[in-house]
């Protein structure tokens, strides 16, 4: 789950990383009430949306009179910002963050994220900040600098002092910044987030160190012990399928292909969108049911893949903890209800897979079995054609 800039400000400075005060605006005159709050000369506008590349994009405007904070507002609320991490259809504006303009001396890249192969924390930084990491990993990868933490133990203070230097925090902010890191990992545990980043991190003209923006993201299969975390959701800026598929327990990802999958564990539905590529075609989706599929899941599956650009759908279902019989009869009940008038194509393999066999061909409906995955792949690849 992402949260917005301001959001995350908001977590920083209840855990003591120091940032600006800024107030959120969802009409020009509001951010012009917003800067009226402040004490600041100058202001930035910021527009608020789940991506990154806003500036580029021109999402954040400097503003020194209260008719320049309106004006940036007006070209900002509103605006699509459309960049690689967005896609094609972009994000659009909806709110802005009214902050004071901080006298810049130096920028760095701050955060932290999950090391899997590691099982670890890892602090990834950079004396490099103010631009995308993506960018400076490729370009300049020996700017990067990354510390392990181990979960067990804890951030200490060796290892903040370490990336401190090796990123070129001056000696005098040292004890400073070994604070904020700290304060940013136990936020980082505390709200079981994947990443806390600070992007840039700006040693001010006073000396201080400031997080002038923020980003924080939190493991989904967490959230059960985060009410307040859940709180802070904003719909509107996830894809309305992926939303509606979390409802039901689905793991689901949007994508631009035009055979709809529905499949049951991560690594067969990778493995059936890869063979469905093979075969000339492009999914939809990844859309995994679970081990535990029940025919609620399966009919809310069917109808988050009704979509017109779907133009085949592929079950591939390995019955396991759940029988296909059962997988079976899920279908056929979802795929009365939900009405489906595109091609379906099903591959059923597992415990009870002739009885799952009969159910389908006994349904009345025009379902294609397969025996096997490649030749199921091969006939949703000529039925989306």
């Amino acid at each position: 789950m992402k949260i917005h800039e301001y959001q995350a400000k908001e977590l920083f400075a209840s855990y003591g990383v120091a940032t600006q005060q800024g107030y959120v605006a969802y009409t020009k005159e509001e951010a012009v009430e917003c800067a009226k709050k402040l004490s600041d000369k100058a202001y930035v506008v910021k527009a608020q949306a789940h991506c990154g590349g806003r500036g580029k994009a021109g999402g954040v405007k400097l503003a020194r009179s209260l008719a320049e904070v309106e004006s940036a507002a007006d070209k900002i609320l509103g605006m699509r910002i459309i960049n690689r991490q967005t896609g094609a259809e972009g994000k659009l504006v909806r709110k802005v963050l009214v902050t004071g303009a901080v006298n810049i001396k130096k920028e760095y890249y701050l955060s932290l994220a999950v090391d899997n192969e590691n099982a670890s924390v890892i602090i990834i930084a950079s004396g490099a900040g103010g631009t995308e990491i993506e960018e400076i990993a490729a370009t300049k990868p020996e700017l990067i600098v990354k510390q392990l933490v181990s979960p067990v133990t804890g951030l200490r203070d060796y290892e903040a002092r370490y990336v401190a230097k090796k990123i070129g925090i001056p000696k005098e902010n040292t004890k400073e910044f070994i604070a904020m890191l700290k304060n940013m990992y136990k936020l980082f545990i505390d709200k079981d987030c994947s990443l806390v980043e600070i992007n840039p991190l700006v040693e001010t003209e006073e000396g201080k160190l400031i997080a002038i923006d923020g980003k924080v993201n939190f493991d989904d299969n967490a959230l059960f012990r985060h009410p307040d975390i859940v709180e802070l959701r904003d719909v509107d800026e996830e894809n309305p399928k992926e939303y509606e598929a979390g409802k039901h327990d689905l793991n689901y990802v949007s994508l631009d292909g035009s055979i709809g999958c529905m499949v049951n564990g991560a690594g067969l539905a990778m493995a059936t969108m890869d063979i469905i590529h093979a075969f000339g075609g492009e999914p939809a989706n990844f859309l995994d049911v679970g081990g535990t599929a029940t025919t609620e899941r399966v009919t809310a599956a069917f109808k988050i893949l009704s979509d017109p650009s779907v133009k085949a759908i592929l079950v591939n279902i390995f019955g396991g903890i759940v029988k296909c019989d059962v997988i079976a009869e899920g279908i056929v009940i979802a795929a009365r209800e939900v009405g489906l008038n595109v091609p379906l194509i099903v591959r059923l393999d597992g415990t009870n897979v002739e009885k799952g066999k009969s159910i389908l061909k006994e349904s009345g409906l025009k379902i294609y079995a397969c025996d096997d995955l490649r030749s199921a792949a091969k006939k949703a690849v000529e039925m989306a054609h």
